[in-house]
């Protein structure tokens, strides 16, 4: 890593409730289009993709996301330092500590950007702008925060209250207190006032500087953090914290374990169109609107509608004289509800788990080494699936005892192995496995493959499958 450069540190975490039915427990919003053709982890990191101001990404995220993180990045073309593992969520003070050691490992001087992989960032040159200021504070020891200029008495939000202005360093001043989310009384008055901001969660410090707070602060997450870098293996492209140590850190958000008591915190206060899309609503209100006030994403028809947000991922999605309200139309749900009370889908999310439905936590498509596979139709004793398996990759061998399996080539050339014997497929071709067959799938030469796969026995679908050779 060039030294001098600014490191983005993407934290990826997030359980998905909030968006729903796009973004669920297993398939979070940082991973969805939402904002624009990219998904908002690929939005946050082109707003770093500057070679000549800052280094290769570092991503810290769940264990159970790394396929997508890591495919996501791959669609870029991008190749980041590492990616963190985390195998329990513990905030992002943990978060935050294993990422400075990691870097402090490989260069002393590690300059840290912080970034939540799921904010929509519209004027990204005031980004970098805010970027270069806070790394310039960052170096003489500050730890710093962006702060948003409120455009509304958020009650939802977390303020900062600002100080005087530093010296010697403009646009960046002294952070005189964090105030948690206020009555609505007292965020009018934030707005009015010119010394509040929003609490953004970006930050950007010395690694040297924040490990030294934490250990000063919370000591026992910086000694949790070393073990599991310590005790931490390489997996393929991933670093895994080991777990027991990591689990041995305290819960803590960075805000509440180092900021908040720090003597050392900093704001640079900056206006670059920032949301942290808490809601269906807050896409409405950054979206491109109609000359109703409609914003309309997807295979939608409307008739009359007003001020609505109408949004489909595939299925047609048809409203007639709405007004005020939230429609979303996924794979495989339907959201309809008045665009005030869009905060109450968490409800919806909690019945829908409590009753045991996939809905809640799954999506159709599911992210593996190899590539990607989507549920296109499932029912008792049957379970159909677009295949994708990008240049290069492999399904290495295995068996399904209870499941025969018929694979038809849609793009792409199929190298099948199947009881010892290779064929290729070429599109339009197919060939029927059956249960108890040892098979692998790889692509042939430097292209992807699509294919469809019709699975059929008492345990289709279920990926009960034995494996018979190491990934």
């Amino acid at each position: 890593m060039a030294s001098g450069l600014i490191t983005p540190v993407i934290l990826s975490g997030g359980a998905g409730t909030r968006l729903w039915p796009m973004s669920r427990r297993d398939y979070p919003k940082q991973f969805l289009p939402l904002a624009s053709d990219q998904t908002m982890l690929q939005d946050t990191t082109l707003r770093v993709g500057v070679p000549e101001r800052f280094a290769p990404v570092l991503v810290v995220c769940n264990e159970e996301h790394r396929f997508m993180v890591a495919e996501q990045l791959r669609r870029q073309e991008q190749q980041p330092q590492a990616i963190l593992l985390e195998p329990v969520g513990r905030n992002t003070a943990p978060a935050l500590t294993a990422a400075a050691l990691w870097l402090l490992d490989r260069d002393p001087n590690a300059l840290m950007l912080v970034l939540p992989s799921d904010h929509v960032v519209q004027n990204v040159a005031a980004f970098r702008e805010a970027a270069d200021t806070a790394a310039a504070a960052a170096r003489t020891g500050r730890l710093v925060t962006f702060g948003i200029a409120p455009r509304t008495p958020e009650t939802g939000f977390g303020y900062i209250a600002a100080g005087n202005p530093v010296a010697d360093l403009e646009g960046v001043r002294d952070v005189a207190g964090f105030v948690e989310k206020p009555d609505l009384a007292t965020a009018r008055k934030y707005v009015a006032s010119d010394n509040h901001y929003w609490n953004s969660g970006m930050f950007v410090f010395r690694a040297d500087a924040l490990v030294a707070e934490i250990d000063r602060l919370t000591p026992d997450t910086g000694a949790a953090c070393r073990v599991a870098l310590a005790r931490g293996t390489e997996d393929l492209d991933f670093f895994r914290l080991d777990a027991d140590a990591f689990t041995a850190a305290p819960v803590a958000s960075i805000d509440y374990a180092v900021m908040e008591k720090t003597e050392h915190a900093a704001v640079v206060p900056v206006d670059m169109g920032w949301s942290d899309v808490g809601s269906w609503r807050a896409l409405w209100e950054i979206g491109t609107r109609d000359n109703a006030g409609n914003v309309v994403v997807g295979d939608v028809v409307q008739v009359g509608a007003r001020d609505c947000y109408l949004r489909s991922d595939g299925t047609l999605v048809a409203a007639i004289g709405l007004e005020d309200f939230v429609v979303v139309a996924s794979a495989d749900a339907v959201l309809v509800a008045p665009k005030d009370e869009v905060q109450q889908v968490r409800d919806i999310v909690d019945a829908l788990g409590k009753s045991g439905r996939s809905e809640a936590v799954t999506f159709p498509e599911v992210y593996r080494p190899w590539g990607w596979y989507k549920t296109l139709n499932a029912g008792p004793g049957f379970h159909v699936k677009r295949i994708s398996v990008h240049a290069g990759g492999r399904v290495n061998l295995r068996r399904h005892r209870n499941a025969a399996q018929h694979w038809m080539v849609i793009e792409g050339t199929a190298e099948v192995t199947l009881e010892g014997a290779t064929q290729q497929l070429e599109p339009g071709e197919s060939i029927s496995i059956p249960a108890g067959a040892a098979h692998a799938l790889a692509t042939a030469e430097n292209q992807g493959l699509t294919l469809i796969e019709v699975q059929a026995g008492p345990n289709a679908g279920k990926d009960e499958f034995e494996r018979l050779e190491t990934p």
